[in-house]
């Protein structure tokens, strides 16, 4: 059993029926949305660990309201849609998404790709708020910057707070755990997002890009995050880690 709640979006009532028993027999508390305002104002709540959310919802775009719901919460969001267009998923995978099925689904794909987007925002195992107020939480220190990923915070060398999406931070976290080594743009995309996605290069590229911009002093002369011609990039920078990571 898990504690873990799941907002279903979609405006298709047996939709929203056919994940909620397929979560609920997995365990999961389930909560439902067929509107955009319903859903803003469940994810606002603060309750809701990870969302499903329809592309078609109610003549509205969800990559739309995925855009909306990244300005104020690094809420998972896996894309349910009956469109299978590439460029889709990659408009998907620039603006936060987490995971994108497409319908018709296979319930165990649903669950399989739900425990995977959980296990990487660390929604089943130990989240933030489950810990001790006076337990340390894991930090990496690198040039001068602290990242706390439990807490999904980065605190630049004066020691403010540089706002990121949760897709920033996993991209960023690969490349902590893995310093100095050279990883390729399909490494970096099945260790982001799971190896369900088919590699994009200019989705990735695009996700350094905008990494680059918040933790480079010259994003166009990058001194953290290099590119390695041909092949993906590496993580320049010395890593240290404290904690239990």
């Amino acid at each position: 059993m898990t504690d873990c709640r799941i907002l279903v979006v979609d405006d298709d009532k047996a939709v929203r029926g056919l994940l909620r028993r397929c979560l609920e027999s997995d365990g999961y508390e389930v909560a439902e949305a067929a509107g955009v305002d319903d859903a803003m104002a469940a994810v606002r709540d603060g309750s809701i660990d990870l969302m499903t959310l329809d592309l078609n919802l109610n003549g509205q775009n969800g990559l739309d309201v995925a855009q909306a719901v990244r300005k104020f919460s690094d809420v998972p969001i896996v894309m349910v849609t009956g469109r299978g267009d590439v460029i889709d998923r990659i408009v998907g995978l620039e603006i936060g998404a987490d995971d994108y099925i497409t319908k018709p689904f296979h319930v165990r794909e649903v669950l399989a790709r739900i425990h995977s987007v959980l296990r990487r925002s660390g929604g089943e195992t130990h989240p933030a708020s489950e810990r001790g107020a006076n337990e340390a939480c894991p930090e990496y220190v690198f040039a001068g910057f602290r990242a706390i990923p439990d807490r999904l915070e980065l605190f630049n060398p004066q020691g403010e707070l540089i706002e990121l999406t949760g897709g920033d931070y996993r991209l960023l976290k690969v490349f902590l755990e893995r310093p100095r080594r050279v990883l390729s743009r399909e490494q970096i995309m099945d260790l982001v997002n799971g190896t369900g996605w088919s590699p994009l290069d200019r989705t990735i590229d695009n996700q350094v890009a905008r990494l680059r911009k918040k933790i480079e002093r010259e994003p166009g002369a990058p001194k953290l995050i290099k590119t390695v011609r041909g092949v993906g990039y590496t993580f320049a920078a010395e890593v240290a880690a404290s904690g239990r990571l």
